[in-house]
């Protein structure tokens, strides 16, 4: 970039230095022009060094922002393949917990149904007792009745009655039978008693076993819900880091757009100088004898052209029609402004601080109306003979606000009388879309 510039410069050096001198045929200007035109030159090489330096800079700040955004996409990538691989992990684990839940809600129905079952079998097993007890209670009235029937014999006996002997001995047999299922029925109804203690200890077993089982389902099931809540701020980070990639992204995209806006900018801007040092080189050529004798300077600071005209050349005192020498400088300077279309072109009038003379206030009451009119008119002369676009033109009478030089000397006031045409850029996007793709611009 700084190469490009400083050649544009040595290429607008040259044909200045050429124009001053090698191809004056009268000879060089004076040392002060000259040594004038040396300072501007150097003044415009160091302005256009600096801006180099700053593009530069500029590029490579872009460079190192843009290796840092990629280096933090990288990482919220990595991060995010992290997030991913937790959330497979919760994922699974979760399943899993799920899967041993409903087991444990199969094994606590199972127990469920046993603890039923043996509901239902303890109250079998106490209506059998109870079956038992009655019939224990009825062995033992019968019990009873026989023992009275067993004195009753006895006694008879004692009176000495042979039937009654009989009649006892079968009671005796009789209540032998009794007393041996009075026995085994004590020992059925003791044997039922165990079995059912027995089978309150195993219920008593089943339904302690159930409420492990039940505070085992609960614990899994907070577990569970524990793990919904991770899964979900998992998914909750995952978007958000998703998110952040996607803003990153887009930051990203915008700073690559950004940067090559830029440079599509700086590579107008520089074709745009390059364009606007072949003008000033054109308008040297052209206008070379006026340059030599003082009359007209050109000069070029990067994207701005500035042509000065002393009001001599142009007009008489106090007058605002071109005369017939300034027709023939205004025609050199249109033939070239007349294939400049991308530049805004400003006629300024100037003048010194003298007020107008008494006798031509009648057409000029002050200097503003005096530089506003020979404005107007170089602007219509460049309109109507010098085929320039009215669309680029604007005129503009400064009076005597804008002076170059002090009005205390007549060197000076002779210098702030003047016309000055400048050229300056029109919108860069403008000029940027027409190195995209639209018509040349010369």
């Amino acid at each position: 970039m700084r190469r490009r510039v400083m050649n544009g410069v040595r290429a607008l050096r040259t044909p200045i230095l050429l124009a001053l001198c090698g191809l004056a045929p009268i000879g060089c200007v004076s040392t002060e022009t000259h040594t004038k035109t040396l300072t501007e030159l150097s003044a415009a090489n160091k302005k256009a060094a600096q801006q180099a330096a700053e593009l530069e800079a500029l590029r490579k700040q872009s460079e190192a922002q843009a290796q840092q955004l990629k280096q933090q996409l990288a990482g919220l990538q990595q991060n995010l393949d992290q997030e991913a691989s937790q959330r497979k992990a919760a994922e699974s684990s979760l399943s899993q917990l799920r899967s041993e839940i409903q087991q444990l809600q199969q094994q606590a129905d199972a127990l469920a149904r046993e603890r039923e079952a043996l509901k239902t079998r303890s109250e079998d097993l106490q209506a059998k007792l109870d079956g038992l007890e009655r019939e224990k209670s009825q062995l033992n009235g019968e019990l009873g009745d026989v023992r009275n029937q067993i004195k009753d014999l006895e006694d008879k006996l004692a009176s000495g009655s042979a039937t009654a002997q009989s009649e006892i001995a079968k009671l005796q047999g009789r209540a032998k039978e009794l007393e041996s299922e009075s026995a085994r029925v004590a020992a059925a109804l003791e044997a039922e008693r165990q079995r059912l203690k027995a089978e309150e200890a195993d219920k008593a077993r089943l339904a302690k076993e159930q409420e492990q089982l039940a505070a085992s389902l609960e614990r899994e099931r907070e577990r569970l819900r524990a793990e919904e809540a991770e899964k979900a701020r998992l998914a909750r980070e995952q978007e958000q880091l998703a998110a952040s990639l996607e803003q990153e992204r887009q930051r990203l995209k915008a700073e690559a757009a950004e940067k090559a806006r830029l440079e599509k900018e700086r590579a107008a801007k520089e074709e745009e100088i390059k364009r606007l040092t072949r003008t000033q080189e054109e308008l040297s050529r052209s206008l070379r004898d006026e340059i030599e004798k003082g009359n007209i300077t050109i000069q070029q600071v990067r994207d701005r052209l500035t042509i000065n005209m002393v009001d001599r050349v142009l007009f008489d005192s106090g007058q605002a029609v071109i005369k017939p020498a300034g027709v023939k400088v205004l025609k050199q300077v249109g033939d070239v402004l007349k294939n400049v279309t991308d530049k805004q072109i400003r006629i300024e009038g100037h003048t010194d601080n003298v007020p107008i003379s008494v006798k031509l206030q009648d057409k000029f009451k002050t200097n503003w109306e005096l530089s506003t009119a020979r404005a107007t008119t170089v602007v219509r002369y460049l309109i109507d003979h010098g085929g320039v676009d009215r669309q680029s033109l604007l005129a503009v009478g400064y009076a005597e606000t804008h002076p170059i030089a002090s009005n205390d000397t007549e060197e000076g006031r002779s210098s702030n009388r003047r016309i000055e045409i400048v050229l300056y850029p029109k919108d860069l996007q403008q000029i940027t879309g027409k190195l995209d793709g639209g018509a040349p611009v010369n």
